[in-house]
């Protein structure tokens, strides 16, 4: 089964233009905030540029017809506010077997990701970022997993947006900050520190293993830290 889609998204933004610019059309800009910072450096892709205006990037079209198109549409408020509009449309391919609402599932990501970037704006203006990203192993692919998950990060019960929290992943430097993001019915814990922004997700519903993407406001050895987590992943559900 085919599958044509279009997200549309808007946001405002504690920044001027030309900082939402950077942040969208830069690879440091999208490395503090993206779930691929490397996308728009991607060999093949199109982009257009308007700075500090509007921005789009389309994917090159698969074998079987796929393609992904990106619009961000920058408009000035005031002195010191900017709305995003945002538009990732496409076509999943002539072989899409349909197993999941794509639409659904990753418009849900964008609404966690355009959160982040209103975060990393707000809190972390202009700095550069170490972008940390991990995969479990595929035995996480379970909705169970995202309860293991979660005693092993030292939770004993439910959070609420806005609550002072402590992760204590085992092996790595405790996490103490804020729950900055809480979707109802999904799955997803992001907390907000002095130095980062932290995201963990669950992907069961795509029939994925769990993922942790983390954005850190300060130098680390990025190999080093990933690897930190890639091996936590992997003693968690081993």
């Amino acid at each position: 089964m085919s599958s044509n889609f279009e997200i549309r998204k808007q946001i405002k933004l504690d920044a001027t233009p030309e900082q939402v610019w950077r942040a969208i059309a830069t690879r440091e800009g999208q490395t503090a905030w993206s779930p691929d910072p490397d996308a728009i450096e991607q060999e093949g892709m199109e982009i257009e540029r308007d700075e500090p205006n509007r921005l789009t990037v389309r994917t090159p079209t698969e074998a079987n017809g796929s393609f992904h198109a990106f619009e961000y549409v920058i408009e000035a408020q005031d002195d010191s506010t900017t709305v995003l509009r945002f538009v990732h449309s496409g076509f999943l391919g002539e072989d899409w077997n349909d197993e999941f609402n794509y639409e659904e599932m990753t418009s849900y990501g964008w609404d966690m990701y355009l959160h982040t970037l209103a975060q990393y704006l707000t809190y972390f203006p202009d700095q550069p970022a170490t972008y940390i990203e991990a995969t479990a192993p595929e035995r996480s692919s379970t909705k169970e997993a995202w309860t293991v998950l979660e005693k092993a990060l030292g939770l004993t019960g439910p959070v609420e947006l806005g609550d002072a929290i402590e992760l204590t992943p085992q092996g790595l430097p405790p996490i103490r900050g804020i729950v900055d993001y809480i979707e109802p019915g999904e799955e997803f814990l992001a907390v907000r520190t002095d130095e980062g922004l932290f995201r963990f997700h669950s992907l069961a519903p795509m029939g994925m293993p769990i993922a942790v993407g983390h954005y850190i406001y300060r130098k680390v050895d990025r190999d080093a830290v990933t690897e930190q987590w890639r091996a936590w992943l992997e003693r968690v559900f081993a």
